[in-house]
């Protein structure tokens, strides 16, 4: 392997054709443009599909009929285009669609701040559909988990048959830094395996059939276990989402999707992820240069939140600072999970400008002073 100057969305690409996909449908918008372009130019000499198609609503559609043809696809957007994709995300999940969305934030709401990063569609990547969902979704903070990250999308796609979201920002996506990145393997064009409706390794609910020898309906509706509807049969419908919500709970590479850093002596620690956690660790080694205990805990899964890793810290830890790009949708959820047993502060922005190693280390300065006194 060879090091390399490496752009994020590029390391995206890369990884998303090694996790297997041969089949993307996108279309054009800043900052995520580039995996479109990437894609176009690399996904057909291996004998994958590129589709520019005419909107995002219907990128997301071709990309759930494309898995359903036996492809494993893929597509890329920005805010505005993430929130014009929810009606297809929610429909891949209710017919148990294995494919990967990769959504390079940027300042929003509506066409909002186009060149400038943020961190604001953490709630949207969640619950941006209706009804009640499985959800994965991961994030990353260097070039190299760029690639990594939307490698592991795929596996988790497969494994789960639903929809998995990568939530870059616009900083990760458009930074270049030195990586080895593995050559890439000969193409595959084969079919998602697990497509003979048996049982998913985490859950008890058995698939709808993918690709198997007897006809099924791929439809909104809800359905039975043979794949056609039953839009009566409310308690397998509530079944099947439970099965697959806990599925994703016990999955050991999402609930343990945490980097610790300085936690063992920490007294004050921050959570934080994506371009964000990369300024918190610059933090923590200015406070720990000046005595203060400070650790950092860098969320590599935002969903499902990693609450054992999130309670361990609230029991050893004076105080907890959430920091990130928007005015407070992270913060939220771990107060929820922490639950009053240690103070959660946070430190929020949303104007398109990056948080700084020293102002998070200020702030975390008086968090702890604030908890002492």
């Amino acid at each position: 392997m060879a090091l390399r100057m490496v752009m994020g969305n590029e390391a995206a690409v890369q990884g998303a054709l090694a996790g297997g996909c041969d089949f993307y449908a996108g279309y054009p918008i800043t900052p995520a443009t580039e995996i479109l372009e990437e894609m176009g130019r690399r996904l057909p000499p291996r004998g994958g599909v590129f589709l520019q198609m005419e909107d995002e609503l219907a990128a997301m559609a071709a990309v759930v009929g494309a898995a359903w043809g036996g492809a494993r696809a893929m597509t890329a957007t920005s805010g505005p285009g993430f929130s014009l994709m929810q009606e297809h995300i929610g429909y891949a999940a209710i017919t148990q669609t294995p494919c990967v969305v990769i959504d390079v934030q940027r300042g929003g709401p509506s066409t909002g701040l186009p060149t400038l990063p943020a961190q604001g569609d953490v709630m949207q990547a969640r619950y941006g559909t209706h009804g009640d969902r499985p959800a994965i979704v991961l994030t990353a903070s260097s070039v190299r988990e760029a690639y990594t990250t939307t490698r592991k999308a795929f596996q988790l796609a497969e494994r789960h048959r639903t929809p998995v979201v990568v939530l870059l920002d616009a900083v990760i996506a458009h930074m270049r830094e030195p990586v080895e990145l593995p050559p890439l393997p000969e193409p595959a064009l084969n079919p998602w395996p697990g497509s003979s409706g048996t049982e998913p390794p985490f859950g008890a609910h058995p698939f709808t059939p993918f690709g198997g020898p007897s006809p099924i309906v791929v439809t909104g509706l809800s359905h039975g276990e043979d794949g056609w509807p039953r839009t009566g049969a409310g308690q397998a419908t509530e079944r099947m989402l439970k099965d697959a919500i806990a599925g994703i709970a016990e999955d050991p590479s999402l609930t343990q999707g945490v980097e610790r850093y300085c936690m063992d002596d920490a007294t004050v620690a921050v959570v934080a992820y994506g371009i964000t956690a990369r300024a918190a660790h610059a933090a923590v080694e200015t406070l720990r240069a000046e005595g203060e205990r400070a650790g950092l805990l860098k969320l590599d899964v935002l969903w499902p939140l990693p609450e054992a890793a999130l309670l361990e810290a609230a029991e050893q830890v004076d105080g907890l600072l959430v920091v990130e790009m928007n005015l407070g949708q992270l913060v939220m959820p771990v107060r929820a999970v922490v639950g009053g047993r240690t103070h959660v502060a946070h430190l929020g922005r949303a104007d398109g400008l990056l948080l700084s190693p020293d102002v998070i280390a200020r702030r975390l300065q008086a968090l702890t002073a604030s908890v002492r006194s």
